[in-house]
């Protein structure tokens, strides 16, 4: 039996009949004496915030659940069910759309502040270096849809603010970002505010979160809204509903000369 059992170890949860310890803890203690902000926290570091690290940490999750339908994963949700999926399959597919570009900028902006702070905050020769190994596009800085300001942003550095007068973090990644904010204006000419991401990233660095656990928590945020939208829709109705109204037809162009019949 030790091969089966060794076949997965955890120091998640231990549980047999009649009993449930999740990080050691038995969940009928859990169960109304924790938030489920918190419970997240609990369950991924083994840890519990305190109190002005967790009011941190729900800003950044709440932030962050929903931007409407003319996102890519909130549109695959309500496409979803108009085909006859369930919730759980169109929260599936949704999630399943949150990759590099859209909804990965959180983690790419939380290794950027690493990188900027490795480079012993020499924030022009790291974004120089950045830039030729990753590209052009800063994450956590811009908005395509919400210019110049992202509301969302400078509400979530007030907290951090907040958070860094009450002892929850130190406020080092939030001079990174803003340092890097004001290279970027430097650079362009004109004001380049940080976006969702890059505020979050300073959330989510602030508290030690590691850069993955960044669009993982990302994803857990947004599934909310994608659980909203999925809901919304099933209760609208509408058959086969796909990414614009029937009357609109896509560009055709005519097929290169080698896949043409000779």
């Amino acid at each position: 039996m030790s091969d089966v059992a060794d076949w997965w170890t955890t120091s998640i949860i231990d549980m047999e009949p009649g009993r449930i310890n999740l990080r050691g803890e038995p969940i009928q203690d859990l169960i109304g004496n924790l938030s489920f902000a918190e419970m997240i926290w609990f369950m991924v570091r083994g840890s519990k915030p305190s109190p002005a690290q967790l009011r941190l940490f729900e800003a950044a999750l709440v932030a962050a659940v929903d931007h409407g339908p003319q996102a890519p994963s909130i549109a695959t949700a309500r496409m979803a069910v108009t085909c006859g999926l369930p919730l759980n399959n169109a929260m599936a597919s949704a999630v399943n759309m949150l990759g590099d570009i859209h909804g990965g900028a959180g983690e790419q902006a939380v290794e950027l502040y690493h990188f900027v702070r490795a480079h012993s905050y020499d924030v022009g020769a790291a974004l120089d270096e950045w830039v030729s190994a990753r590209g052009k596009i800063l994450p956590g800085y811009g908005h395509r849809f919400h210019t110049p300001t992202d509301p969302r942003a400078p509400r979530l550095m007030s907290l951090v603010d907040e958070a860094i007068e009450n002892g929850a973090c130190d406020g080092g990644f939030k001079s990174v970002a803003k340092k890097i904010e004001a290279e970027l204006a430097r650079r362009k000419g004109k004001p380049v505010p940080m976006n969702i991401d890059g505020a979050t990233a300073v959330i989510y660095a602030e508290l030690g979160f590691a850069a993955p656990l960044a669009r993982g928590l990302f994803c857990l945020s947004r599934s909310v809204g994608i659980l909203a939208h999925a809901w919304e829709q099933t209760e609208q109705g509408g058959r086969n509903k796909g990414p614009t109204p029937p009357k609109y037809l896509w560009t055709y162009q005519d097929a290169p000369a080698q896949f043409k019949s000779k």
